[in-house]
């Protein structure tokens, strides 16, 4: 593995070689090393410069309190073990980038600035990083159905020439990157663990070999699973993509506050699954920014996902309350052109007529209708009027009561 002085350096500074409890000196985080990086630009300095026999002099005007002069050249004395874990990592096919070499991701470097990872290893077809994409994540023990859905959309985003962007991990992260993949789509999956192990490994060498698959991670590769780190690497797979959907979130861990993160930086879209489940977190995560997609994954293009979402407080005033309003086949993140709130209320009211085939094929009353729709009753009472004036619906009297026409098609 050809490795350039920089990217040696900053190796050494920022890269465990070892396990964690073996590592005599702790490297920089993203954070320390930013701070640092930003020192040596300003003292117009490389991190190659470092690599030289005594480099205390050039570190004359360095402080910090958390990153002392000692620690960074402890950490530079690690060549032996640098040499080591490079040799090894090579032999397995093994990668590495770092924020000075001009492949490295440029959406993490822009979206990021100096919390983007100093370093990347990876494995694959190191080119997919710059591709962009649709995020696909999820609970690791999500219900069959969601497994179901996760596939189908990632089969369609292969058919749609759209990169999949996923975490690697068992559950909906998993069955997003196989469904691309046996489409023949293209996927970038940010492990938060055993790099090492994935790059060997039978599930995912076709991929790799045939180049639709990059493995990335900014951890070291023979790292164990490590709650910290898989909440960590959630910012990497948002960034590297241009639009995410959540299949479903629960009600704590890694897809809820990725998810979260995502909608405070607003890196890019969220799109959120409809679901059933009454413990999951879905619903919380569009209050808070996010935009419900059609729960049929059969009735939308991927396209859809990377359109200009409604304004979020349209959406929070229908769409939220519609969560239940129609059944799955019918429920929708419409595709709008703009996003004023009349264009919102006007294809909402679309899906609304098109739920009332099985709403209202009886009569039945408006309060009935609220309750099964959780539509507010001024919203509900206008969209009542309006269909009947459309000859959507009868209007019966005594009492008032409302029918689906079935002959208005």
């Amino acid at each position: 593995m050809n490795l350039t002085s920089a990217a040696q350096a900053i190796l050494l500074l920022t890269c465990y070689f070892g396990k964690a409890s073996n590592e005599s000196v702790k490297p920089l985080s993203n954070g320390e090393w930013g701070r640092f990086a930003l020192w040596l630009k300003d003292n117009m300095l490389s991190p190659a410069d470092l690599l030289v026999a005594d480099p205390s002099p050039l570190l004359a005007s360095w402080h910090d309190n958390r990153v002392t002069t000692e620690r960074i050249l402890q950490l530079l004395g690690r060549g032996h073990s640098l040499a080591l874990a490079m040799e090894k990592w090579h032999r397995a096919g093994l990668w590495v980038l770092t924020r000075s070499d001009s492949d490295y991701p440029k959406r993490l470097k822009t979206r990021l600035k100096n919390d983007s990872p100093p370093v990347l290893f990876g494995c694959g077809n190191k080119e997919l990083l710059h591709s962009g994409g649709l995020a696909v994540v999820g609970s690791r023990n999500a219900v069959q159905s969601d497994l179901l859905f996760t596939q189908q959309v990632a089969a369609k985003a292969a058919a749609e020439a759209v990169t999949v962007v996923s975490g690697g991990a068992r559950g909906v992260d998993e069955a997003a990157m196989l469904g691309a993949l046996s489409q023949g789509g293209t996927v970038i999956g940010v492990m938060a663990d055993s790099l090492l192990q994935a790059a060997t490994s039978a599930k995912w060498r076709q991929a790799l070999m045939d180049g639709k698959l990059v493995l990335v991670s900014p951890f070291y590769p023979e790292a164990g699973f490590h709650a910290g780190n898989a909440m960590a690497r959630n910012k990497y797979i948002y960034c590297l993509a241009d639009s995410a959907l959540v299949v479903h979130s629960g009600p704590k861990g890694g897809t809820l506050n990725g998810a979260e993160e995502n909608l405070k930086h607003q890196w890019v879209p969220l799109w959120v699954k409809p679901t059933t489940d009454s413990e999951a977190t879905n619903t919380l995560l569009v209050t808070k920014g996010g935009h419900w997609c059609l729960p049929d994954s059969q009735s939308f293009s991927t396209d859809m996902l990377f359109s200009s979402p409604v304004h979020p407080a349209m959406e929070h005033r229908c769409q939220e309350e519609q969560q239940q309003l129609f059944s799955p086949a019918d429920t929708t993140e419409p595709q709008v052109v703009g996003t004023t709130e009349q264009l919102a209320v006007t294809d909402f009211y679309k899906f609304f007529v098109i739920s009332l085939s099985k709403l209202a094929a009886h009569p039945v009353t408006a309060e009935e209708l609220s309750a099964r729709t959780l539509l507010h009753p001024s919203q509900l009472h206008d969209w009542l009027k309006r269909a009947v004036d459309d000859k959507q619906l009868i209007q019966l009297q005594n009492p008032m009561r409302y029918q689906y026409m079935k002959n208005n098609r």
